[in-house]
């Protein structure tokens, strides 16, 4: 081996999500709109699953993220045995998504293996320059493609939709310069219609919120280090076990705890006795403020200051 694989132990050759889900044919959506789904979609669907036919074998980079498990789902029907999930296993992912992508790989019933991957070891990314996410799918992707190379697989895969392509994202650069592919996004697949799809095809994360790595809470220019992030990670447990909150950011400025979540949760906050515990409990993290953030959760509020700051240029 190249570098340490971690083999997930429930894999099954036999078994997938569903049995109906085995091969491709026994999923395919009627032309009569009898599916429940618009045809715009289901369209959609099969130019996805034929992309990934076509490549014989694939990688799929696989975070446990909607987008991600809908690939792997959708690589599994395609290809069967020739579809592997791979994850990446670092201090900027959160023990429980890691628990939870072995879970999903099992229930889908591919093969699933789990790599190291040492982005905290480059200064270019734990610097924490705005182009950080970058320096991290290139490592992510020299690793794939090696791996690829190891296991005789031809095409590396991610789940970026079509939407990603839209906002700030410099990883998604590193990725296209390895050559991995994005059938969602190559179908026009938006993420409104990756959720409808995997509700359609049973996938039990299908509503679940975006969780991107935990080096996003950290503030642009501030060092990122396995501490920091482990802060962070204890941080964010915590809250959820104090209020049952779904989509939740602390974001670190440093010795300030900026607390972020979804406009709608800010209510289960509204408690002095539940604030003080929040408060004391971080400050014995090592954070000295700790603030909850008035307008709520929004995704990349960290790119907030890289607008505010082209702006004052102008």
């Amino acid at each position: 081996m190249i570098f340490p694989i971690e083999e997930t132990s429930k894999y099954d050759e036999d078994r997938s999500y569903h049995k109906m889900l085995t091969e491709v044919e026994q999923s395919a959506i009627p032309d009569d709109g009898s599916s429940g789904l618009p045809a715009e979609l289901r369209e959609k669907e099969r130019r996805v699953l034929d992309a990934l036919k076509g490549y014989g074998s694939v990688l799929v980079a696989f975070s446990g993220g909607i987008d991600s498990t809908l690939v792997a789902l959708l690589a599994k029907m395609a290809l069967g045995s020739k579809a592997i999930a791979v994850t990446a296993d670092s201090p900027s992912i959160p023990t429980t998504e890691l628990t939870e992508v072995k879970r999903l790989a099992a229930e889908i019933g591919i093969k699933h293996l789990v790599i190291k991957t040492d982005e905290l070891d480059d200064p270019n990314y734990t610097s924490n320059p705005a182009n950080r996410c970058y320096f991290c799918k290139k490592e992510l992707g020299a690793k794939l493609t090696d791996l690829g190379k190891e296991l005789g697989v031809a095409v590396i895969v991610d789940g970026t939709n079509a939407e990603d392509l839209m906002g700030h994202r410099p990883g998604a650069a590193a990725l296209v310069e390895k050559g991995v592919r994005r059938p969602l996004a190559e179908a026009g697949m938006m993420k409104s219609e990756v959720r409808s799809l995997a509700k359609h095809l049973g996938l039990p994360n299908h509503n679940k919120p975006s969780m991107p790595c935990l080096s996003s809470r950290i503030a642009y220019g501030e060092v990122i280090s396995p501490e920091r992030l482990l802060r962070i990670e204890n941080a964010e447990n915590l809250i959820r076990s104090l209020t049952g909150v779904r989509e939740l950011r602390v974001r670190d400025h440093g010795s300030v705890a900026r607390v972020e979540v979804s406009p709608g949760e800010r209510k289960l906050f509204f408690d002095e006795k539940l604030l003080d515990k929040i408060s004391s409990s971080l400050r014995a993290l090592g954070f000295a403020h700790v603030a909850l953030d008035m307008t709520g959760y929004r995704s990349g509020s960290m790119n907030e200051s890289l607008t505010s700051v082209r702006d004052r240029k102008q």
